[in-house]
């Protein structure tokens, strides 16, 4: 994705003034088109489009000088990461040394102003590729149902994966860096939305399934779910948008955009006006025609009422800044969701439309995912997250009605071998002993390149995973350099709950395998390797997806 309209000319006319002021920090249209996408890319999610910080701390220039940076501090950080959990982007090759050089100068500018959208500009980027008369009337293979799409991250691609065979069914194009694949409630149509806010529908009917229709409704995004309420089976999509902040409502079998309501408002604590009301996450309730949303700056978590699509009804319930990534208790009534810079797991009683608590995670920054569901022996039911900046797993009781002693408080926490976090996910399921954690953005080697696996009954770590040194080979530039490997990252377990399926996050230059586990021996049952799969990372089986099992 090309960002060059972002630079309006009034941002080409600001670098000029600030190069005058600041002789040190200038950069040209063309040094700023590229620092811009490169910041697009790799900085936006975590420290905000307008760079006023979430996840990461706000990045403008202001607070820069505030905090005493220049440029050689901030090339180090880019350079070597930090123990918090960012990335370290030019060690590992995923920047060079001269855009880090570029980077540290281009944060020091103020940001260039993003491009609003229509609903007409939505509309001149829709695609219907197949009409929904020329698609299959039934099914045309008969594993669709334990289908993988396997997200294809920085190549802009989805695999289609079958999980009894493990044949590449098809590799479906998508938008760049996708982030999450969504079902809907049949599991027939497979959604996707790319970080460039391209949405597009595969059709897993089809003997080779097939992109059917998309539509391009952001310039940032990051959330897609669909109507899962019996009275509106597979009959919208809808699209939470970084940039413009919004949230957008499509035709599910064809995505014709219908409506778009904006998320800028007032942050829940203070009343101050934020544009960047960013969509983090969307979860559809089985119970209600409802989708629950995450507006990340305002720390609101939005009850969205979908039974009459043009005039919605929206119950806006404070929860914690800055809301991220969350998901369904085992009982699907309670959304477990992080604040993750605050520390917080927010939860929401999506019956009631309230608040229930707000509980510090006893963790740094915790990440996750859609979390993992537990029927403890003990405990009773609990949700379990880990943490990007600490070596922190914790397990919340969420069943107030029959263990309420229990109820949204950490009633379990161990620590993972080794210092620091960089887990991004936790996956378990019902048929499996075992939870699998990941931590690709631990800065240790040794840490980064292991899978951690938890007993669901004793909620106690009981061993490591090492991953073969073959599965781990770095990359190479055309001059030489090697750009390695992060190591696993996101589980999936197949419908049955007999295999985790991981990946090699690895560089677009070279293929990496996905790596299938038996949940019950956790020894290597499979491994995929073929020159097609190029930076796997999140993978999503259809009925673990359609039914939310995690």
């Amino acid at each position: 994705m090309k960002l060059s309209r972002f630079l309006s000319v009034a941002a080409i006319a600001c670098i000029g003034f600030v190069g005058t002021a600041q002789a040190e920090v200038k950069l040209s249209v063309a040094e700023m088109e590229h620092a811009t996408q490169i910041y697009f890319d790799r900085c936006a999610g975590c420290h905000g489009m307008l760079r006023k910080g979430a996840l990461g701390p706000a990045l403008t220039p202001e607070k820069l000088k505030e905090k005493g940076y220049d440029s050689a501090s901030l090339k180090h950080i880019i350079h070597e990461g930090t123990p918090g959990g960012m990335p370290e982007w030019g060690k590992s090759g995923e920047i060079t040394a001269a855009e880090t050089d570029l980077m540290a100068k281009y944060i020091q500018l103020p940001a260039p102003q993003p491009p609003e959208k229509s609903l007409k500009d939505m509309k001149d980027t829709h695609k219907v590729l197949i009409p929904v008369k020329d698609r299959p009337k039934a099914p045309e293979m008969k594993n669709w149902k334990d289908y993988f799409a396997v997200i294809l991250r920085d190549v802009g691609q989805i695999a289609i994966i079958d999980g009894v065979t493990k044949d590449i069914m098809s590799v479906v194009p998508s938008g760049y860096a996708t982030h999450i694949t969504r079902t809907g409630a049949s599991g027939r149509y497979m959604y996707v939305i790319g970080r460039d806010g391209k949405a597009s529908v595969i059709d897993l009917w089809m003997k080779e399934p097939k992109n059917v229709a998309e539509i391009r409704v952001c310039n940032d995004a990051r959330a897609i779910d669909t109507s899962k309420h019996k009275d509106f089976l597979d009959k919208y999509a809808v699209v939470g948008c970084y940039w413009p902040p919004s949230i957008v409502t499509l035709e599910a079998e064809t995505l014709e955009p219908l409506k778009i309501v904006s998320t800028a408002s007032y942050t829940w604590d203070t009343g101050e006006y934020t544009r960047e009301a960013r969509v983090a996450a969307i979860i559809a309730s089985h119970d209600k025609p409802e989708w629950v949303i995450n507006i990340k700056e305002t720390g609101q978590v939005w009850l969205y009422d979908y039974s009459n699509i043009m005039n919605p009804k929206i119950t806006m319930v404070n929860a914690e800044r800055f809301l991220h990534d969350g998901g369904w208790d085992l009982s699907k009534r309670y959304f477990m969701t992080a604040a993750n810079s605050r520390h917080i797991i927010s939860v929401i009683d999506t019956k009631e439309g309230k608040l229930v608590a707000n509980i510090p995670s006893q963790g740094n920054i915790p990440h996750p995912g859609r979390g993992v569901n537990v029927d403890h022996p003990k405990f009773g039911p609990v949700w379990g997250t880990g943490h990007i900046g600490s070596a922190d797993i914790v397990f919340i009781g969420t069943d107030p009605k029959n263990h309420p002693k229990n109820a949204w408080k950490v009633v379990k926490k161990i620590k993972l071998p080794g210092d620091g976090g960089g887990n991004l996910f936790i996956k378990g399921h019902p048929n499996s002993k075992y939870i699998f954690v990941d931590r690709p953005v631990n800065p240790d080697r040794e840490l980064q390149t292991q899978i951690y696996v938890i007993d669901r009954d004793t909620l106690e770590f009981v061993k490591t995973i090492k991953i073969d040194p073959k599965y781990l080979e770095p990359a190479k530039t055309a001059d030489g350099k090697e750009i390695q490997a992060r190591g696993p990252v996101h589980f999936e377990f197949n419908a049955d709950g007999s295999e985790v399926w991981t990946s090699i996050w690895g560089n677009k230059l070279k293929a990496s395998p996905i790596l299938i586990y038996d949940t019950k021996t956790l020894e290597l049952k499979k491994v995929i390797n073929d020159e097609r799969l190029k930076t796997p990372t999140g993978k999503f089986n259809v009925t673990n997806t359609m039914t939310d099992t995690y």
